[in-house]
């Protein structure tokens, strides 16, 4: 089952730099404001998982420069996921509100959805 599991992900990755989509130009200046935001938040993941995968596509889209964690190579970055987020699930991102306070967003269409609404993409 391990074999059969990295070769698919080998696969996933292979047709993802194949068909790697291209990121949306902005000035500077609005790209500028848009990191500002994307900086409170970052995305746990794993490289290989395809709802992951999604998400990251959207990412590189939509030019959001969201730190990736990568959950399952770092340990403590999974016991922070379960610890925190409550769930040792991904993709999972994680957003720091300006009250401090901390959201923890699963399932990539709903990740998906709150980055479009956010930042209103089409």
């Amino acid at each position: 089952m391990t074999v059969i599991r990295w070769v698919l992900g080998q696969i996933i990755l292979l047709l993802d730099f194949l068909t790697s989509p291209k990121s949306v130009a902005r000035t500077p200046a609005d790209q500028q404001a848009i990191d500002e935001v994307t900086a409170s938040m970052s995305m746990y993941q794993f490289k290989t998982c395809p709802f992951c995968v999604k998400v990251r596509r959207q990412l590189k889209r939509h030019a959001l420069n969201i730190e990736l964690r990568d959950a399952k190579g770092n340990p403590e970055l999974k016991a922070e996921l379960v610890r925190e987020g409550g769930h040792h699930k991904v993709p999972c991102l994680r957003i720091e509100k300006s009250d401090n306070s901390v959201q923890w967003l699963y399932e990539s269409s709903d990740i998906i959805a709150y980055l479009k609404q956010q930042f209103n993409l089409v």
